[in-house]
């Protein structure tokens, strides 16, 4: 019997199908219109999604990129949590479900999933690829308003992807709200950029104030302690250029990195990283310099030399966004 192919491979290969026959320069156009609008560059009033080529090569362009950054996510909130698994899903404004890949890379297995989007196209394509996903064969894919009428059901998990940056301040405040009430976890990632981060940290305090505490990233549940304006958290998820990402971008090189922002909130009893590594460790001779966040609700830099013995290793392997230290380092 054949082994299951990974998630993310399985993801690559349907969206490498959808294009097979879209001629690259439609695929092309369709690309660089819709980045245009992800990067809000694009009136909200104009056709974001027209037709299935649309869809496709956004989907193929975009999908890649979600699933890493959701991913990564997931994966800080599993270590935090090791013995729990979501037994629901539901993904608001998930589109083509990205973020419902990330979630069976994470925990494999079925589950309730609900995907809800207003965009039907990108819900028909999303339903379309989740057949090459066993885990996701059941998933309702559902046409919804996201915004201040929007009511969820019960869900073990509820996530949020690059959805906020499209609504309206009392969209989003709702949205936050109505996630926190119906879920015992929800799952917020944004771009990476001082924008994205202010709507994650927006999103963050709603949270708060609605009772969860904070999992992932931050190592606590009280204030930034990133002064405003100055600078923001954000992480980096490396992301496999397909063809149509070279023929968009002009670029040679067969990986990029995804900047994003997020933030993980929940109900149940969690174990936050007892700091979380925020810059690209710089590693020196005989020292590896870690800028983090710690649980004492501060930015610090550690300095880890080899009279750390196996803390030393852990260091030089350590990637920007690890929990520190490691559960178990090196002897």
């Amino acid at each position: 019997m054949n082994a299951p192919v990974p998630p993310a491979e399985a993801l690559r290969r349907s969206l490498a199908d959808l294009l097979d026959g879209l001629p690259p320069k439609q695929a092309a156009g369709a690309v660089e219109r819709l980045i245009a609008n992800y990067r809000g560059e694009t009136p909200t009033h104009a056709p974001i999604l027209r037709d299935r080529a649309d869809v496709a090569a956004y989907a193929a362009y975009r999908m890649p990129a979600t699933f890493e950054a959701v991913h990564a996510a997931l994966e800080a909130f599993a270590a935090a949590m090791p013995d729990w698994t979501p037994r629901s899903h539901t993904d608001v404004g998930g589109g083509t479900g990205a973020a419902t890949w990330a979630v069976t890379a994470t925990w494999p297995g079925e589950r309730g999933v609900t995907v809800l989007d207003w965009a039907e196209p990108a819900l028909a394509l999303g339903r379309e690829i989740a057949g090459a996903n066993p885990d996701l064969r059941g998933a309702r894919w559902q046409r919804a308003r996201i915004g201040a009428d929007l009511t969820l059901d019960d869900a073990d998990l509820v996530t949020v992807s690059y959805v906020l940056n499209e609504l309206s301040e009392p969209d989003r405040a709702a949205l936050v709200d109505a996630a926190a009430a119906a879920a015992q976890a929800v799952v917020i990632v944004e771009a990476g950029t001082p924008a994205g981060y202010a709507r994650v940290i927006e999103a963050r305090d709603r949270l708060v104030r609605a009772g969860l505490h904070i999992v992932a990233p931050c190592p606590h549940s009280a204030a930034c302690p990133i002064e405003p304006g100055k600078d923001w958290c954000h992480f980096s998820a490396r992301v496999s250029r397909s063809s149509l990402h070279r023929q968009v971008k002009g670029g040679t090189l067969p990986y990029e990195d995804e900047k994003f922002s997020y933030v993980v909130a929940t109900r149940l009893p969690a174990e936050p990283a007892p700091a979380r590594i925020v810059r690209r460790p710089q590693i020196r001779k005989g020292q590896v310099l870690l800028d983090l966040c710690e649980a004492d609700e501060r930015l610090a830099r550690t300095t880890v030399t080899k009279r750390h013995g196996g803390l030393y290793k852990a260091a030089r392997d350590a990637e920007w966004g690890d929990r520190w230290p490691p559960r178990e380092p090196p002897a």
